[in-house]
Protein backbone atom coordinates (compact mmCIF):
# COMPACT_ATOMS: atom_id res chain seq x y z
CA UNK A 1 0.00 0.00 0.00
CA UNK A 2 1.37 3.43 -0.94
CA UNK A 3 1.97 5.67 2.07
CA UNK A 4 -0.32 8.20 0.40
CA UNK A 5 -3.04 5.51 0.54
CA UNK A 6 -2.28 4.92 4.22
CA UNK A 7 -2.96 8.62 4.78
CA UNK A 8 -6.27 8.34 2.89
CA UNK A 9 -7.27 5.38 5.06
CA UNK A 10 -6.40 7.28 8.24
CA UNK A 11 -8.45 10.22 7.00
CA UNK A 12 -11.46 7.92 6.59
CA UNK A 13 -11.08 5.74 9.68
CA UNK A 14 -9.91 8.33 12.21
CA UNK A 15 -11.33 11.45 10.56
CA UNK A 16 -11.76 13.76 13.54
CA UNK A 17 -9.08 12.25 15.77
CA UNK A 18 -5.90 14.24 16.31
CA UNK A 19 -3.14 13.33 13.88
CA UNK A 20 -0.46 15.92 14.59
CA UNK A 21 0.26 18.37 17.39
CA UNK A 22 2.85 21.14 17.16
CA UNK A 23 4.31 22.54 20.38
CA UNK A 24 6.60 25.55 20.41
CA UNK A 25 7.62 26.18 24.06
CA UNK A 26 9.62 29.26 23.06
CA UNK A 27 6.40 31.16 22.32
CA UNK A 28 4.05 28.97 24.38
CA UNK A 29 2.18 27.85 21.26
CA UNK A 30 0.23 24.65 20.61
CA UNK A 31 -1.57 23.74 17.37
CA UNK A 32 -3.17 20.52 16.14
CA UNK A 33 -4.82 19.00 13.08
CA UNK A 34 -7.03 15.95 12.60
CA UNK A 35 -6.42 13.08 10.22
CA UNK A 36 -9.19 14.42 7.95
CA UNK A 37 -7.56 17.85 7.73
CA UNK A 38 -4.10 16.30 7.24
CA UNK A 39 -5.47 14.25 4.33
CA UNK A 40 -7.36 17.15 2.78
CA UNK A 41 -4.46 19.60 3.05
CA UNK A 42 -2.17 17.11 1.32
CA UNK A 43 -4.74 16.81 -1.47
CA UNK A 44 -5.14 20.57 -1.84
CA UNK A 45 -1.39 21.05 -2.20
CA UNK A 46 -1.14 18.15 -4.67
CA UNK A 47 -3.96 19.55 -6.79
CA UNK A 48 -2.42 23.03 -6.71
CA UNK A 49 0.93 21.63 -7.89
CA UNK A 50 -0.76 19.75 -10.73
CA UNK A 51 -2.75 22.86 -11.68
CA UNK A 52 0.44 24.91 -12.06
CA UNK A 53 1.95 22.34 -14.42
CA UNK A 54 3.88 20.00 -12.12
CA UNK A 55 3.98 16.54 -13.67
CA UNK A 56 4.89 13.06 -12.54
CA UNK A 57 8.62 12.81 -11.98
CA UNK A 58 9.21 16.56 -11.54
CA UNK A 59 11.21 17.55 -8.48
CA UNK A 60 10.05 19.79 -5.63
CA UNK A 61 12.53 21.19 -3.08
CA UNK A 62 11.08 21.25 0.45
CA UNK A 63 12.91 23.66 2.76
CA UNK A 64 11.07 24.16 6.04
CA UNK A 65 11.62 23.99 9.76
CA UNK A 66 9.53 21.44 11.65
CA UNK A 67 5.93 22.63 11.72
CA UNK A 68 2.35 21.46 11.48
CA UNK A 69 2.48 22.14 7.72
CA UNK A 70 5.64 20.13 7.03
CA UNK A 71 4.09 16.68 6.63
CA UNK A 72 0.90 17.65 4.73
CA UNK A 73 3.13 19.46 2.21
CA UNK A 74 5.44 16.44 1.96
CA UNK A 75 2.52 14.12 1.29
CA UNK A 76 1.04 16.64 -1.13
CA UNK A 77 4.15 16.45 -3.30
CA UNK A 78 4.01 12.65 -3.24
CA UNK A 79 0.35 12.68 -4.25
CA UNK A 80 1.07 14.97 -7.17
CA UNK A 81 3.38 12.31 -8.60
CA UNK A 82 6.35 14.63 -8.20
CA UNK A 83 9.51 13.71 -6.29
CA UNK A 84 9.98 15.51 -2.97
CA UNK A 85 13.49 16.62 -1.99
CA UNK A 86 13.65 17.76 1.66
CA UNK A 87 16.62 20.00 2.40
CA UNK A 88 18.63 20.20 5.59
CA UNK A 89 17.61 23.44 7.31
CA UNK A 90 21.29 24.09 8.05
CA UNK A 91 22.23 24.17 4.38
CA UNK A 92 23.81 27.49 3.50
CA UNK A 93 22.91 29.24 0.27
CA UNK A 94 25.66 27.66 -1.82
CA UNK A 95 24.64 24.14 -0.72
CA UNK A 96 21.00 24.90 -1.50
CA UNK A 97 22.16 25.89 -4.97
CA UNK A 98 24.37 22.78 -5.30
CA UNK A 99 21.45 20.59 -4.27
CA UNK A 100 19.26 22.11 -6.94
CA UNK A 101 22.03 21.74 -9.50
CA UNK A 102 21.65 17.99 -8.91
CA UNK A 103 17.87 17.62 -8.80
CA UNK A 104 16.84 20.52 -11.10
CA UNK A 105 13.59 21.18 -9.28
CA UNK A 106 10.69 23.11 -10.80
CA UNK A 107 9.26 24.17 -7.42
CA UNK A 108 10.81 25.42 -4.19
CA UNK A 109 8.64 25.39 -1.05
CA UNK A 110 10.27 27.36 1.75
CA UNK A 111 9.71 28.97 5.15
CA UNK A 112 10.58 32.49 6.34
CA UNK A 113 13.87 31.37 7.89
CA UNK A 114 15.34 30.78 4.43
CA UNK A 115 14.42 33.96 2.54
CA UNK A 116 17.87 35.52 2.83
CA UNK A 117 19.68 32.33 1.80
CA UNK A 118 17.42 31.88 -1.21
CA UNK A 119 17.86 35.49 -2.29
CA UNK A 120 21.65 35.04 -2.27
CA UNK A 121 21.47 32.33 -4.97
CA UNK A 122 18.12 33.05 -6.59
CA UNK A 123 19.68 33.92 -9.95
CA UNK A 124 21.18 30.42 -10.11
CA UNK A 125 18.00 28.77 -8.80
CA UNK A 126 15.97 30.54 -11.50
CA UNK A 127 17.64 28.27 -14.05
CA UNK A 128 15.13 25.54 -13.12
CA UNK A 129 12.78 26.87 -10.42
CA UNK A 130 9.54 28.13 -11.95
CA UNK A 131 7.46 28.45 -8.77
CA UNK A 132 8.62 29.75 -5.38
CA UNK A 133 6.00 28.90 -2.75
CA UNK A 134 6.36 30.64 0.61
CA UNK A 135 4.76 29.27 3.78
CA UNK A 136 4.78 31.50 6.85
CA UNK A 137 3.51 34.90 8.04
CA UNK A 138 1.97 36.56 4.96
CA UNK A 139 3.61 39.92 5.70
CA UNK A 140 7.06 38.35 5.19
CA UNK A 141 6.32 36.77 1.81
CA UNK A 142 8.97 38.00 -0.67
CA UNK A 143 7.92 39.54 -3.98
CA UNK A 144 9.29 36.65 -6.03
CA UNK A 145 7.14 34.03 -4.24
CA UNK A 146 3.46 33.16 -3.94
CA UNK A 147 2.01 32.78 -0.47
CA UNK A 148 1.02 29.19 0.31
CA UNK A 149 -2.53 30.12 1.34
CA UNK A 150 -3.06 31.83 -2.02
CA UNK A 151 -1.42 28.95 -3.86
CA UNK A 152 -3.89 26.37 -2.53
CA UNK A 153 -6.91 28.68 -2.32
CA UNK A 154 -9.92 27.17 -4.05
CA UNK A 155 -8.22 23.83 -4.78
CA UNK A 156 -10.20 20.60 -4.48
CA UNK A 157 -9.58 18.67 -1.23
CA UNK A 158 -10.25 15.35 -2.99
CA UNK A 159 -7.44 13.00 -3.94
CA UNK A 160 -5.89 13.59 -7.38
CA UNK A 161 -6.78 10.86 -9.88
CA UNK A 162 -3.18 9.96 -10.62
CA UNK A 163 -1.73 6.49 -11.05
CA UNK A 164 1.35 5.97 -8.86
CA UNK A 165 3.23 2.67 -8.68
CA UNK A 166 5.11 1.34 -5.67
CA UNK A 167 8.32 1.33 -7.68
CA UNK A 168 7.98 4.95 -8.81
CA UNK A 169 10.53 7.44 -7.51
CA UNK A 170 9.19 9.25 -4.45
CA UNK A 171 11.90 11.23 -2.65
CA UNK A 172 15.45 12.53 -2.81
CA UNK A 173 17.31 12.87 0.48
CA UNK A 174 20.69 14.53 0.78
CA UNK A 175 23.52 12.87 2.69
CA UNK A 176 26.25 15.48 2.97
CA UNK A 177 25.32 17.30 6.20
CA UNK A 178 26.09 21.01 6.31
CA UNK A 179 29.23 21.26 4.18
CA UNK A 180 30.67 19.68 1.07
CA UNK A 181 28.94 18.64 -2.13
CA UNK A 182 25.69 16.80 -1.43
CA UNK A 183 24.69 13.41 -2.80
CA UNK A 184 20.99 12.80 -3.41
CA UNK A 185 19.67 9.40 -2.30
CA UNK A 186 16.81 8.25 -4.52
CA UNK A 187 14.02 6.48 -2.63
CA UNK A 188 10.93 4.84 -4.13
CA UNK A 189 7.37 4.64 -2.84
CA UNK A 190 8.20 1.01 -2.00
CA UNK A 191 11.12 2.16 0.15
CA UNK A 192 8.87 4.52 2.10
CA UNK A 193 6.11 1.95 2.51
CA UNK A 194 8.56 -0.66 3.81
CA UNK A 195 9.87 1.81 6.42
CA UNK A 196 6.35 1.99 7.90
CA UNK A 197 6.24 -1.76 8.47
CA UNK A 198 9.81 -1.98 9.75
CA UNK A 199 9.22 0.62 12.46
CA UNK A 200 5.85 -0.83 13.48
CA UNK A 201 7.24 -4.36 13.66
CA UNK A 202 10.12 -3.22 15.84
CA UNK A 203 8.28 -1.03 18.33
CA UNK A 204 4.75 -2.45 18.30
CA UNK A 205 2.90 0.83 17.93
CA UNK A 206 -0.87 0.65 18.36
CA UNK A 207 -3.53 3.24 17.64
CA UNK A 208 -3.30 4.32 21.31
CA UNK A 209 0.38 5.31 21.12
CA UNK A 210 1.62 8.88 20.89
CA UNK A 211 5.05 9.55 19.38
CA UNK A 212 6.99 12.61 20.50
CA UNK A 213 9.10 13.78 17.55
CA UNK A 214 11.92 16.24 18.20
CA UNK A 215 14.53 15.74 15.42
CA UNK A 216 14.22 17.55 12.07
CA UNK A 217 11.72 16.05 9.66
CA UNK A 218 13.99 16.60 6.66
CA UNK A 219 16.01 13.64 7.97
CA UNK A 220 14.85 10.09 7.31
CA UNK A 221 15.43 9.12 10.96
CA UNK A 222 12.73 11.28 12.54
CA UNK A 223 10.11 10.71 9.86
CA UNK A 224 10.64 6.98 9.48
CA UNK A 225 10.29 6.47 13.24
CA UNK A 226 7.02 8.39 13.07
CA UNK A 227 5.95 6.04 10.27
CA UNK A 228 5.28 3.32 12.87
CA UNK A 229 2.55 5.47 14.42
CA UNK A 230 1.37 6.68 11.02
CA UNK A 231 0.72 3.10 9.91
CA UNK A 232 -1.87 2.58 12.67
CA UNK A 233 -3.35 6.09 12.70
CA UNK A 234 -1.76 7.01 16.04
CA UNK A 235 -1.05 10.63 16.91
CA UNK A 236 2.30 12.38 17.09
CA UNK A 237 3.65 15.54 18.70
CA UNK A 238 6.16 17.77 16.91
CA UNK A 239 8.19 19.48 19.63
CA UNK A 240 10.27 22.51 18.70
CA UNK A 241 13.24 22.32 21.01
CA UNK A 242 14.92 19.68 23.15
CA UNK A 243 15.40 21.31 26.55
CA UNK A 244 14.85 18.66 29.27
CA UNK A 245 11.95 20.54 30.87
CA UNK A 246 10.31 21.03 27.47
CA UNK A 247 10.62 17.33 26.68
CA UNK A 248 9.24 16.20 30.03
CA UNK A 249 6.40 18.72 29.93
CA UNK A 250 5.39 17.58 26.45
CA UNK A 251 5.51 13.91 27.46
CA UNK A 252 3.40 14.69 30.53
CA UNK A 253 0.79 17.01 29.00
CA UNK A 254 0.37 15.14 25.72
CA UNK A 255 0.69 11.72 27.36
CA UNK A 256 3.39 10.61 24.93
CA UNK A 257 4.24 6.92 25.04
CA UNK A 258 7.25 6.78 22.70
CA UNK A 259 10.17 9.20 22.49
CA UNK A 260 13.12 8.92 20.16
CA UNK A 261 16.08 10.82 21.59
CA UNK A 262 19.52 11.72 20.37
CA UNK A 263 22.44 11.03 22.69
CA UNK A 264 22.98 14.70 23.73
CA UNK A 265 19.31 15.14 24.65
CA UNK A 266 19.28 11.99 26.78
CA UNK A 267 22.46 13.22 28.49
CA UNK A 268 20.85 16.58 29.20
CA UNK A 269 17.86 14.91 30.89
CA UNK A 270 20.17 12.76 33.02
CA UNK A 271 22.30 15.75 34.00
CA UNK A 272 19.17 17.70 34.98
CA UNK A 273 18.21 14.73 37.17
CA UNK A 274 21.68 14.40 38.72
CA UNK A 275 21.87 18.11 39.51
CA UNK A 276 18.33 18.35 40.83
CA UNK A 277 17.50 21.02 38.26
CA UNK A 278 14.09 19.49 37.51
CA UNK A 279 11.43 18.13 39.85
CA UNK A 280 10.48 14.93 38.01
CA UNK A 281 7.55 14.50 40.40
CA UNK A 282 5.77 17.40 38.65
CA UNK A 283 5.30 15.37 35.49
CA UNK A 284 3.01 12.47 34.59
CA UNK A 285 5.40 10.04 32.96
CA UNK A 286 4.06 6.59 33.80
CA UNK A 287 2.57 6.10 30.33
CA UNK A 288 5.98 6.68 28.65
CA UNK A 289 6.80 3.10 27.65
CA UNK A 290 9.66 3.29 25.14
CA UNK A 291 12.81 5.38 24.77
CA UNK A 292 14.94 4.59 21.78
CA UNK A 293 18.06 6.14 20.33
CA UNK A 294 19.66 6.18 16.92
CA UNK A 295 21.76 8.29 14.55
CA UNK A 296 25.06 7.73 16.38
CA UNK A 297 26.83 5.21 18.66
CA UNK A 298 25.23 5.05 22.10
CA UNK A 299 27.49 4.93 25.19
CA UNK A 300 26.40 1.89 27.26
CA UNK A 301 26.75 3.80 30.54
CA UNK A 302 24.16 6.32 29.32
CA UNK A 303 21.52 3.61 28.99
CA UNK A 304 22.46 2.09 32.35
CA UNK A 305 21.94 5.50 33.98
CA UNK A 306 18.69 5.98 32.06
CA UNK A 307 17.28 2.71 33.33
CA UNK A 308 17.97 3.80 36.89
CA UNK A 309 15.86 6.90 36.30
CA UNK A 310 13.19 5.12 34.23
CA UNK A 311 13.30 1.42 35.21
CA UNK A 312 9.97 0.65 33.50
CA UNK A 313 11.09 1.90 30.07
CA UNK A 314 11.64 -0.46 27.20
CA UNK A 315 14.76 0.44 25.27
CA UNK A 316 15.94 -0.01 21.71
CA UNK A 317 18.71 1.37 19.58
CA UNK A 318 18.42 1.59 15.84
CA UNK A 319 20.99 1.60 13.08
CA UNK A 320 20.35 2.88 9.61
CA UNK A 321 21.39 5.19 6.83
CA UNK A 322 19.64 7.54 4.47
CA UNK A 323 20.55 4.94 1.82
CA UNK A 324 18.52 2.33 3.74
CA UNK A 325 15.48 4.62 4.06
CA UNK A 326 16.47 5.59 7.54
CA UNK A 327 16.64 3.52 10.74
CA UNK A 328 15.80 -0.09 11.26
CA UNK A 329 17.96 -2.16 8.93
CA UNK A 330 19.50 -3.24 12.23
CA UNK A 331 18.16 -2.77 15.73
CA UNK A 332 18.94 -4.05 19.20
CA UNK A 333 15.39 -5.26 19.83
CA UNK A 334 13.16 -4.79 22.86
CA UNK A 335 14.30 -6.88 25.79
CA UNK A 336 17.93 -7.24 24.73
CA UNK A 337 19.37 -4.89 27.33
CA UNK A 338 22.06 -7.48 28.11
CA UNK A 339 23.54 -6.45 24.75
CA UNK A 340 23.54 -2.68 25.29
CA UNK A 341 26.30 -1.23 23.15
CA UNK A 342 25.47 -3.48 20.21
CA UNK A 343 23.49 -2.17 17.22
CA UNK A 344 21.64 -5.48 17.24
CA UNK A 345 20.56 -7.81 14.50
CA UNK A 346 18.98 -7.36 11.05
CA UNK A 347 15.59 -5.68 11.27
CA UNK A 348 12.28 -6.79 9.80
CA UNK A 349 12.84 -8.12 6.26
CA UNK A 350 16.54 -7.16 6.33
CA UNK A 351 19.78 -9.12 5.92
CA UNK A 352 23.24 -8.09 7.11
CA UNK A 353 26.76 -9.41 6.69
CA UNK A 354 30.32 -8.47 7.72
CA UNK A 355 32.79 -8.75 4.84
CA UNK A 356 36.48 -8.16 4.13
CA UNK A 357 37.94 -6.11 1.30
CA UNK A 358 37.39 -9.05 -1.07
CA UNK A 359 33.71 -9.18 -0.13
CA UNK A 360 34.11 -12.50 1.70
CA UNK A 361 32.04 -13.04 4.85
CA UNK A 362 34.02 -12.82 8.07
CA UNK A 363 33.55 -15.02 11.15
CA UNK A 364 32.42 -13.70 14.56
CA UNK A 365 34.96 -11.41 16.21
CA UNK A 366 36.59 -10.33 12.94
CA UNK A 367 35.98 -6.65 12.06
CA UNK A 368 35.01 -5.80 8.50
CA UNK A 369 32.60 -3.70 6.49
CA UNK A 370 28.91 -3.96 7.33
CA UNK A 371 26.70 -4.56 4.30
CA UNK A 372 22.90 -4.78 4.32
CA UNK A 373 20.19 -5.96 1.97
CA UNK A 374 16.42 -5.46 1.99
CA UNK A 375 13.42 -3.62 0.54
CA UNK A 376 14.61 -0.35 2.09
CA UNK A 377 17.80 -0.13 0.04
CA UNK A 378 17.83 3.00 -2.09
CA UNK A 379 17.44 2.98 -5.86
CA UNK A 380 20.79 4.76 -6.04
CA UNK A 381 22.44 8.15 -5.87
CA UNK A 382 20.51 10.44 -8.19
CA UNK A 383 22.50 11.23 -11.34
CA UNK A 384 25.66 9.77 -9.77
CA UNK A 385 26.28 6.34 -11.34
CA UNK A 386 29.86 6.05 -10.07
CA UNK A 387 28.86 6.51 -6.42
CA UNK A 388 25.92 4.16 -6.95
CA UNK A 389 28.16 1.40 -8.34
CA UNK A 390 30.47 1.81 -5.36
CA UNK A 391 27.66 1.60 -2.79
CA UNK A 392 25.39 -1.01 -4.40
CA UNK A 393 26.87 -4.34 -5.40
CA UNK A 394 24.79 -7.43 -6.17
CA UNK A 395 21.85 -5.93 -4.27
CA UNK A 396 23.90 -5.26 -1.14
CA UNK A 397 24.37 -1.76 0.28
CA UNK A 398 27.95 -1.17 1.41
CA UNK A 399 27.62 1.06 4.45
CA UNK A 400 31.22 2.16 4.93
CA UNK A 401 30.91 1.20 8.61
CA UNK A 402 33.29 -1.21 10.28
CA UNK A 403 31.55 -3.73 12.54
CA UNK A 404 31.79 -7.29 13.84
CA UNK A 405 29.41 -9.95 15.07
CA UNK A 406 29.56 -11.82 18.36
CA UNK A 407 28.85 -15.52 18.81
CA UNK A 408 25.13 -14.81 19.33
CA UNK A 409 24.80 -12.92 16.06
CA UNK A 410 24.63 -9.42 17.54
CA UNK A 411 26.50 -6.80 15.55
CA UNK A 412 28.83 -4.31 17.18
CA UNK A 413 29.80 -1.10 15.44
CA UNK A 414 33.53 -0.41 15.45
CA UNK A 415 33.57 2.85 13.50
CA UNK A 416 33.28 4.52 10.14
CA UNK A 417 35.98 3.39 7.74
CA UNK A 418 37.03 6.99 7.24
CA UNK A 419 37.13 7.68 11.01
CA UNK A 420 39.43 4.82 12.03
CA UNK A 421 42.70 6.12 13.43
CA UNK A 422 45.89 4.41 12.26
CA UNK A 423 48.64 5.27 14.71
CA UNK A 424 52.03 3.61 14.36
CA UNK A 425 50.41 0.85 12.29
CA UNK A 426 47.74 0.11 14.90
CA UNK A 427 44.02 0.63 14.22
CA UNK A 428 42.14 2.55 16.90
CA UNK A 429 38.36 2.87 17.00
CA UNK A 430 37.32 6.36 18.09
CA UNK A 431 33.96 4.99 19.26
CA UNK A 432 35.67 2.62 21.70
CA UNK A 433 37.74 5.42 23.20
CA UNK A 434 34.71 7.75 23.32
CA UNK A 435 32.67 5.13 25.20
CA UNK A 436 35.55 4.68 27.64
CA UNK A 437 35.74 8.39 28.49
CA UNK A 438 31.96 8.66 28.81
CA UNK A 439 32.23 6.51 31.94
CA UNK A 440 33.85 9.43 33.78
CA UNK A 441 31.23 11.19 35.93
CA UNK A 442 32.49 14.68 35.01
CA UNK A 443 32.31 14.20 31.23
CA UNK A 444 29.19 15.19 29.33
CA UNK A 445 30.40 14.53 25.78
CA UNK A 446 33.58 13.49 24.00
CA UNK A 447 34.89 13.19 20.47
CA UNK A 448 38.00 11.28 19.45
CA UNK A 449 39.79 12.01 16.18
CA UNK A 450 43.12 11.27 14.58
CA UNK A 451 45.44 14.23 14.11
CA UNK A 452 48.60 14.21 11.94
CA UNK A 453 51.93 13.19 13.43
CA UNK A 454 55.23 12.99 11.49
CA UNK A 455 56.45 9.87 13.27
CA UNK A 456 53.27 7.85 13.88
CA UNK A 457 51.17 9.10 11.00
CA UNK A 458 48.30 9.93 13.35
CA UNK A 459 47.85 10.24 17.07
CA UNK A 460 44.72 9.78 19.13
CA UNK A 461 43.27 13.16 20.10
CA UNK A 462 40.35 13.58 22.51
CA UNK A 463 38.10 16.63 22.70
CA UNK A 464 36.24 16.59 26.02
CA UNK A 465 33.14 18.55 26.98
CA UNK A 466 32.67 18.67 30.75
CA UNK A 467 29.37 18.72 32.57
CA UNK A 468 28.37 22.17 33.91
CA UNK A 469 30.20 22.95 37.11
CA UNK A 470 32.75 20.14 36.71
CA UNK A 471 36.51 20.49 36.39
CA UNK A 472 39.22 18.28 34.95
CA UNK A 473 42.84 18.84 34.00
CA UNK A 474 44.87 17.29 31.19
CA UNK A 475 46.75 15.30 33.81
CA UNK A 476 43.55 13.93 35.35
CA UNK A 477 42.25 12.88 31.95
CA UNK A 478 45.58 11.22 31.16
CA UNK A 479 45.55 9.31 34.43
CA UNK A 480 41.97 8.18 33.78
CA UNK A 481 43.05 6.87 30.36
CA UNK A 482 45.70 4.56 31.87
CA UNK A 483 43.18 1.69 31.79
CA UNK A 484 43.27 1.80 28.00
CA UNK A 485 45.97 -0.05 26.04
CA UNK A 486 48.85 2.33 25.50
CA UNK A 487 48.33 2.80 21.75
CA UNK A 488 44.67 3.76 22.32
CA UNK A 489 45.38 6.44 24.90
CA UNK A 490 44.95 10.04 23.72
CA UNK A 491 48.28 11.79 23.32
CA UNK A 492 46.55 15.13 22.95
CA UNK A 493 43.56 16.35 24.97
CA UNK A 494 41.45 19.47 24.46
CA UNK A 495 38.53 20.78 26.50
CA UNK A 496 35.87 22.26 24.28
CA UNK A 497 32.22 22.02 23.24
CA UNK A 498 31.45 19.07 20.97
CA UNK A 499 29.77 20.20 17.74
CA UNK A 500 26.90 17.96 16.68
CA UNK A 501 24.63 18.34 13.69
CA UNK A 502 20.83 18.46 13.78
CA UNK A 503 20.61 14.67 13.92
CA UNK A 504 23.08 14.32 16.79
CA UNK A 505 26.16 13.14 14.90
CA UNK A 506 29.51 14.57 15.98
CA UNK A 507 30.79 16.95 13.31
CA UNK A 508 34.29 15.50 13.18
CA UNK A 509 35.36 17.38 10.03
CA UNK A 510 35.02 20.61 12.03
CA UNK A 511 37.15 19.17 14.84
CA UNK A 512 39.79 17.91 12.40
CA UNK A 513 39.95 21.36 10.87
CA UNK A 514 40.23 22.97 14.30
CA UNK A 515 42.75 20.59 15.86
CA UNK A 516 44.43 18.78 12.97
CA UNK A 517 47.76 20.52 13.35
CA UNK A 518 50.84 18.57 12.28
CA UNK A 519 53.00 18.00 15.34
CA UNK A 520 56.81 18.07 15.20
CA UNK A 521 58.66 14.75 15.18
Amino acid sequence: MLITEILSRNGRMYADEIALIERDPEINSRREISWRVFDQEANRFANALIACGVRKGDRVLHLMMNSLEWLPCYFGVLRSGAIVAPLNFRFESEIIQASNDIVEARVLLFGPEFIERICEVKAALDRTIEHYIYIGPERLCPDFAVDYACFVDGEDSGSPQLAIDLMDDAALYFTSGTTGLPKAVSLTHRNLEHACYVENQHHRQTHEDNFLCIPPLYHTGAKMHWFGNFLVGAKAVLLKGARPDWVLKAVSEEQATIVWLLVPWAHDILIAWENGDIDFGRYKLDQWRLMHIGAQPVPPNLIKAWRKLFPHHEYDTNYGLTESTGPGCLHLGLGNTHKIGSIGKPGFDWEACIVDDSNCQLPPGEPGELIVKGPGVMRGYYRNPEATREALRDGWLHTGDIAMTDTEGFIWLVDRKKDLIITGGENVSPVEVEHFFMEHPHIQDVAVIGTPDQRLGEIVTAIIQLKPGCDMTDEEATVFAQRLPKYKRPRCIHFDLIPRNATGKIEKPKLRERYGVLLPA
